[in-house]
Formats: C-alpha cells, structure tokens, sequence
C-alpha cells in the first residue's frame, strides 16, 4: 500500500449516503480526511471507519465561497458531492461547484473530484440536469484538471430507492411511475471507491469525465420487480401513466414518492451510461450486481423475517 499519512482530502457532502462510503476508502487508502458540510453532526457516523487523528470535521457551506477556502486550506485533494433538488439548485450545483473549484486551484490542491449526474446537459428538460451541467463547465474552467464522475441510480444500505420501494411493496399494488424508462443502477460502494481512487490518483484519473452505471440496464418495472424477488413481496405492479404522472408532477405527489415537476422532467430520458465515456473499468472495479447485495439491507422488508429471503446466487466484488 502506498504510504499517504501526509495527504489531506477535504470532502464536502461526506457524511452523505454517498459521502460515508467515500470517507470509508480514502481511510483506508491511509489519507487524512477532512469532512465540510453545514451540519457536521451527521457525519460523526463515519467515525468508526477510521483510527483516531485520521478525520476531522468542520462546518462548511459550498455557496459560503469564505468557508470553502477555509476549510480546503491545506488540503492535497478535495472532494465535491454536493447535489440538492429545489430552489437552490443553481446556488449549490453551480456558485457551489465554482467556489469549491476556485479555492481548490488558488490553495494548491493537487487533484478535485466533481460529482455530476448522468443527464447533466444545457440542453436538460430539467433544471436538475441544467445546473449540473454548468457546475461542470464552472470546474473545467477554474480547475482543467478536475474529475468529473456522473453517476446513474445508486443503490446501497441507506438509500432512498430500493428502501422506499420495498417499503411501499407493503401496499395491495405498487404504482410505478416511468414504467419503461432505463436506468443502469450503481452499488455505493462501487462509486465510493472510484471516487475515492480518483481523488489519491490524479495522475491517472485526473482531466477526464466518467460516467457510472452497474452492470445491468434495468426498466423502472424491472427495478420493482427485483426487489420484490429479494424481498418476497407480491403487491400487483401498477404503471402509471404517462399522462398521470404528467399530472402528479404538477400537483407534487405520489402516495409514498414525493414527485417534483423536475424529477419528472428528469425521468422524460433513460438514465444510462452513453458509452462514449469510461466508467467503473477504468478504475479496474467489476460493477456489483443488486441482486447480489440488496438482501442485507432488503430481508428486514420479507415477509418471512429478516432471514427468510432467498439469496440470489450471485457473488458481489468490488
């Protein structure tokens, strides 16, 4: 292992659901991290992931561009994962982006890894996917040689998709909102590494743009219906409408699934790697199947206990 004691990596969003997985591999990559976020209470859960000296916490804000260059200061790598849905998208994906890339380049960072999303584009339905966009283009200005990784779906323990799903699977029939649109969903702890491997190498990774998908392209119903077979739930698959869901978009609402105008302009396209950029193999990592992880966290939902669900005979590498 390549001795790293001396590095310092600042990651804004650390004690996210992406975040914690992250933090997790740069420890044990033998870095020092640093975890900005305006709240760092809710990053202490990664405290057990490393040895003692080996993390720190500071209270940051990506729009506040003083407390940035406070809290990059010093740092040889930083780390950008900060995304939000709502009215400060532009604050956050775009000012955020900029200000972490400028103190990043102005304080002597040697690497920055940006967090996009598949769909980031200025021609995007949704103002999701515009913002995105210019974040991007606001790091490949300030800093060219940043990473800039764009994830689809991502799946692991503590999210709020395969969990929200099964929880609603509860209920005599599951609504499935963009029934037929595509998605290539990603283990966390696949992303969290690439991150991670992006952030101490940047003399490999360091310039280019990834784009992030597992390795099956699965439809909405294909999504449902794999973590019913995980969880041994058996409600009656409902597709909605594309003209309903049009309309719940605007009213904001789903029983179970909060439903913005934006994340439905987001789902108007399949959420899928374009195959014109690389992804998880470039960084020598084998995509993990759902199906091989997702009854860890699912089995709690089986309707036998927490034991009962079948284990798909799947093996899980990363």
């Amino acid at each position: 292992m390549i001795e790293r004691t001396e590095e310092l990596v600042t990651v804004f969003g650390g004690g996210g659901f992406v975040g914690r997985y992250v933090c997790e591999f740069l420890m044990k990559s033998s870095v020092r991290v640093r975890v900005a976020q305006r709240n760092p209470r809710q990053a202490y859960i990664i405290q057990p992931l490393g040895q003692v000296g080996q993390f720190g916490f500071e209270r940051a804000d990506v729009s506040d561009a003083e407390s940035v260059r406070r809290v990059i200061h010093g740092s040889s790598a930083v780390v950008n994962l900060c995304g939000v849905f709502g009215a400060k998208m532009h604050q956050v994906h775009v000012d955020g982006a900029r200000n972490v890339a400028e103190a990043a380049r102005d304080l002597g960072a040697k690497s920055l890894v940006h967090v996009s999303a598949i769909g980031a584009s200025p021609n995007s339905e949704s103002a999701y996917g515009r913002t995105k966009a210019a974040g991007e283009e606001a790091i490949r200005n300030a800093f060219p040689q940043a990473t800039i990784i764009r994830p689809s779906l991502v799946f692991g323990p503590e999210d709020e998709l395969t969990n929200r799903f099964a929880g609603m699977a509860n209920l005599p029939f599951l609504p499935v909102i963009a029934a037929k649109r595509n998605f290539q969903p990603v283990y966390v702890r696949d992303l969290g590494k690439a991150i991670a491997l992006a952030a101490v190498e940047p003399q490999r990774f360091g310039g280019q743009t990834f784009e992030v998908g597992g390795p099956q392209v699965m439809s909405m119903v294909d999504l449902h219906k794999a973590i019913l077979e995980i969880t041994g739930q058996d409600p009656d698959i409902l597709p909605v409408p594309d003209f309903f869901g049009n309309l719940l978009s605007k009213l904001g609402w789903l029983p179970g699934v909060p439903l913005t105008r934006d994340q439905w302009m987001m789902l108007q396209r399949d959420n899928v790697p374009s195959g014109q950029l690389p992804g998880l193999e470039a960084f020598g990592i084998k995509p993990t199947p759902l199906a091989a992880v997702a009854y860890e966290w699912l089995g709690r939902f089986h309707r036998g206990g927490k034991f009962a669900g079948r284990r798909i005979n799947l093996t899980a590498t990363s």
